[in-house]
């Protein structure tokens, strides 16, 4: 049995699945908490678009798309700082397998980026028809945090696969330098 194949037997594919499992359950854990820490900090640093609510109308001050952009992109980059960061970590644990790997830092992705919409559009909602049904001026309030480029929800998962994709690309080219080498040695072994 060579350096680089598993061992062979029910025991080893028990001790392989449970430690692929550990691995998937560690990102689901870790995508939910950071998820949910990352929903408060998208919270406090998207800007919000000023909105005028009127007696049954309510419209954006002004055309201030770049609110609406500013928004998606922190919610874009919070999401790819912690791909790449949580995908680090899950290959930390389980660096042999990396398929495992990724579908945590998948599973991870999915669920903190939930984690993360949710916490961050409930601290910045506005019940914006409960105003204009109330209202008999007009009020500017902030509007609601939503995103509004749905791709934005894919930066998580994109990051994730990206590092996988990099740390699989890394263990193809030593394994091909150290096979090149081997084949050296044995040519250069040979020749004397």
């Amino acid at each position: 049995m060579s350096a680089e194949s598993p061992p062979a037997g029910p025991a080893a594919r028990r001790a392989t699945a449970r430690h692929a499992s550990a691995v998937i359950v560690a990102g689901l854990i870790v995508g939910l908490v950071s998820g949910v820490a990352l929903g408060v900090v998208w919270w406090q640093l998207a800007p919000r678009v000023p909105l005028v609510v009127q007696p049954g109308v309510s419209y954006p001050q002004g055309y201030q798309p770049e609110g609406y952009l500013a928004a998606d992109a922190a919610f874009g980059l919070l999401g790819l700082v912690a791909g790449i960061a949580i995908t680090i970590g899950l290959a930390n644990m389980r660096r042999d397998h990396l398929f495992s790997v990724l579908v945590a830092a998948l599973l991870s992705g999915a669920v903190g980026t939930a984690a993360m919409w949710f916490v961050g559009t409930r601290l910045g909602s506005v019940d914006i028809e409960g105003l204009s049904a109330t209202t008999t001026a007009d009020l500017v309030v902030e509007a609601p945090l939503r995103v509004s480029m749905p791709s934005m929800f894919l930066m998580w998962a994109l990051a994730s696969a990206v590092v996988v994709t990099v740390l699989a690309l890394g263990d193809w080219i030593g394994e091909a330098r150290t096979a090149r080498r081997a084949l050296r040695a044995g040519d250069g072994g040979e020749a004397t």
